[in-house]
């Protein structure tokens, strides 16, 4: 395999682990817990694996014995930078406690684990994905652990194979499902351990216990070199203005991050959007008024950063895809047989007026887009709708109406971005590097301590990494009832942006200077050798939240 300098370079980087994890550990264990809410119902739900107290991982000079013993490992979901550091942190972990102990990798997520797809991970397969992006070691995939067939299905693979202890590496679903097993194995007795890790770009799966989830440092700092590019690329031509949409399903956490990085002219909040109940068109008007005071500045250009999931936050949008979805469900065959070119008006006629009255308002290719295309459930891909598209669009509509008034004079000419698959795979940040191989260590230690229904913990990570504080926090503890497809069914809590958090403060304070100046940031490159300040820095939303900005 040609491999290249970087590639080289990086195989060779020791990650650092927190202090408490170099030698042997003792578990030390705080007071009972309770879940995040609903906690009748989750306490009936998970009778063997809730109130459990978290762990909190110290030094001993007293060593263990630990009998042999097998893991099994699945990557569930999407990718994130670092998911190759965590198993080879536990791959380390496990052979400290005992050199016999193996580990088997199950192929393409938790479909494998069902289907019986493994193949051990070995020393000199581990050594080739050290400190490298991707998932590509075993694959990863979406499939659900729910029903009980699965469950069964999964114990012969992992009884033939003689594993105890299973760690699932995802995000807020993907551990859900581990904690489900992990409730099913302990109420079946079937003496095996499951333990998850917090995984995820999007930056949702977090709270008191889980500081960041890992792959969102180096994402965050993937996507603002590129938006920095972009910024120094706008204010070299100066004449476009560039609506960069990112990743991130439905938190806004990305967007934010980036925000603070690289100090864009606008960033919308999806969170913020949603609490001040804007409209389609108050977000188009907060554009448009921008872009005419930087013209009015001879400044015809400028950035816009959008979060993925926006359309979803509109109140009135939501309202509208909730009505389109029921209507064209309970109508599918009258409406397939509508004229393609009828379609738009026919949908305006049937709406209730408020949704036709927004429907009526979206330019055609958005509106063809909310008819067509549906997901296996029913409902509107919103991923799919291009909001940069949609916006600069609008923006140009009420800029040339604008022009006719005698508001605005300046020239607008957009240009148009999404960068997501860009930051998924990307090589580790020095914090990712470390974080994730300590959360596959710590899980390790979890195992050795006999637990299961934990999630690796991690903690204070502003701090040089042998002052991070490792550990397991019950994931019953991260558990609400949501509204799934029809039904109430326990999920891990979804951690959207806080308006009243010190990362949101801080753009908050400072965007209406970006707006009007070109204050831009240009963060460049991840860098992984040099001095600590270019080269570890965790993210301004952690530095913000923990105090730690300088």
């Amino acid at each position: 395999m040609t491999k290249s300098a970087l590639q080289i370079a990086r195989a060779a980087y020791q990650p650092k682990l927190p202090q408490a994890l170099k030698s042997h550990v003792k578990a030390v264990e705080g007071a009972a817990t309770q879940s995040v809410a609903n906690q009748e119902e989750i306490k009936k739900l998970f009778p063997n694996t809730y109130g459990m107290p978290v762990i909190k991982f110290e030094a001993t000079d007293e060593p263990v014995e630990f009998p042999a013993m097998n893991v099994g490992v699945i990557l569930s979901g999407g990718q994130a930078p670092g998911g190759h550091n965590v198993i080879s942190g536990l791959f380390d972990g496990i052979k400290k406690l005992n050199p016999a102990n193996r580990l088997y990798g199950f192929i393409l997520g938790p479909g494998g684990l069902v289907d019986h797809k493994y193949m051990e991970l070995t020393a000199d397969i581990i050594d080739e994905y050290r400190n490298t992006g991707g998932f590509d070691i075993i694959g990863s995939g979406r499939t659900k652990l729910e029903k009980v067939e699965q469950f069964e299905k999964g114990y012969e693979i992992l009884k033939e194979l003689g594993i105890k202890a299973l760690v699932i590496i995802g995000g807020d679903d993907s551990n859900t499902n581990a904690c489900v097993l992990a409730e099913y194995y302990a109420a079946k007795q079937y003496g095996v351990q499951v333990i998850g890790c917090p995984k995820t770009i999007d930056g949702d799966l977090k709270n008191e216990m889980i500081e960041t989830s890992f792959g969102f440092d180096t994402a965050c700092k993937t996507y603002s070199e590129v938006i920095g590019n972009i910024q120094r690329d706008c204010n070299s031509a100066r004449k476009y203005w560039h609506f960069i949409k990112l990743m991130g399903r439905s938190a806004s956490h990305i967007a934010l991050e980036c925000a603070l990085q690289v100090q864009p002219n606008i960033c919308l909040i999806s969170e913020e959007v949603e609490a001040k109940n804007m409209s389609l068109d108050d977000i188009v008007t907060y554009i448009a008024q921008i872009v005419a005071d930087r013209a009015a500045q001879g400044n015809n250009f400028g950035t816009v950063l959008i979060p993925e999931g926006l359309i979803e936050f509109i109140p009135a949008m939501k309202r509208l895809i909730a009505e389109l979805n029921d209507f064209l469900a309970a109508n599918a065959v009258e409406f397939a047989q509508v004229k393609r070119s009828a379609q738009r008006d026919y949908i305006i006629r049937k709406l209730s007026p408020e949704n036709s009255a927004v429907y009526a308002s979206l330019p055609e290719g958005v509106a063809r887009q909310l008819t067509l295309d549906r997901d296996p459930h029913g409902n509107v891909q919103v991923s799919l709708i291009e909001t940069e598209k949609l916006l600069s669009e609008m923006v140009a509509t009420k800029l040339a109406q604008w022009k006719e008034e005698g508001k605005y004079t300046g020239k607008f000419a957009a240009q148009h971005h999404f960068f997501g698959y860009e930051g998924r795979c990307a090589a580790p940040s020095n914090f990712d590097a470390d974080y994730c191989y300590s959360l596959g260590y710590t899980a390790a230690a979890l195992i050795g301590n006999g637990k299961t229904g934990y999630m690796s913990s991690v903690r204070n990570t502003t701090a040089p990494a042998d002052q991070w504080i490792a550990g397991g926090v019950p994931i019953t503890m991260m558990m609400n009832m949501e509204r799934r497809h029809g039904e109430m069914k326990p999920v891990i809590q979804k951690a959207l942006v806080k308006l009243d958090g010190a990362p949101f403060k801080e753009f908050a304070a400072r965007r209406d200077q970006w707006a009007k100046e070109t204050d831009y940031v240009y963060p460049g490159p991840i860098q992984y050798f040099g001095p600590t300040e270019v080269c570890d820095q965790p993210t301004k939303t952690l530095q913000l939240e923990q105090g730690k900005v300088k």
